[in-house]
């Protein structure tokens, strides 16, 4: 299909993704979901969640721009507030078992997901599998028994959605 069919069929490419990638995004984020939240242990769950989520960063450049909040439109809006409340519980599940660190919050899950997105982009070609080392590390200091205090307060809900919107303009992820 030549790019002046796509045009002609879609009318931009901002069209012709949000034809493609929600459905993609849906069905790739709750498999990742379902799976977190099938294992019996919480621990594995969560850290199966956030190794899942990491590799459709890097295995697919559209979900990568969607988990990072590169590109959003209304129905991935839409999506990011159902996938919220599945993280959130992910989250708080490993917390009161007492596996994950107390301290840990939903905004700070996405921190890993803007860093990761930066690894694939910029390790890609040279060291596909680089986010993997560093998820590796990053999973290990967030178990409960490592904890030490932090030197700083988790941002908010609205300082987050402040972020991902001035990131969204920059284009920098």
């Amino acid at each position: 299909m030549s790019s002046g069919t796509l045009y002609n069929r879609f009318g931009s490419r901002e069209a012709l993704i949000d034809a493609v990638v929600p459905e993609l995004a849906t069905r790739s984020l709750t498999e990742v979901a379902r799976r977190a939240i099938a294992q019996r242990d919480p621990w594995e769950g969560f850290a199966g969640y956030v190794r899942g989520v990491c590799e459709l960063q890097a295995s697919c450049p559209a979900l990568n721009d969607v988990i990072s909040r590169r590109y959003a439109s209304e129905q991935l809006t839409a999506l990011c507030r159902v996938t919220e409340e599945r993280e959130r519980y992910i989250i708080d599940r490993a917390r009161r078992e007492g596996l994950l660190r107390a301290d840990f919050t939903r905004e700070d899950l996405l921190f890993v997901f803007w860093s990761t997105a930066m690894l694939v982009r910029h390790t890609g070609d040279a060291a596909p599998d680089a986010w993997r080392r560093s998820v590796g590390f990053l999973l290990d200091g967030l178990r409960a028994e490592a904890a030490h205090p932090l030197p700083a307060e988790p941002l908010t809900r609205d300082q987050m959605e402040e972020v991902m919107f001035r990131l969204g303009e920059a284009g920098t992820l």
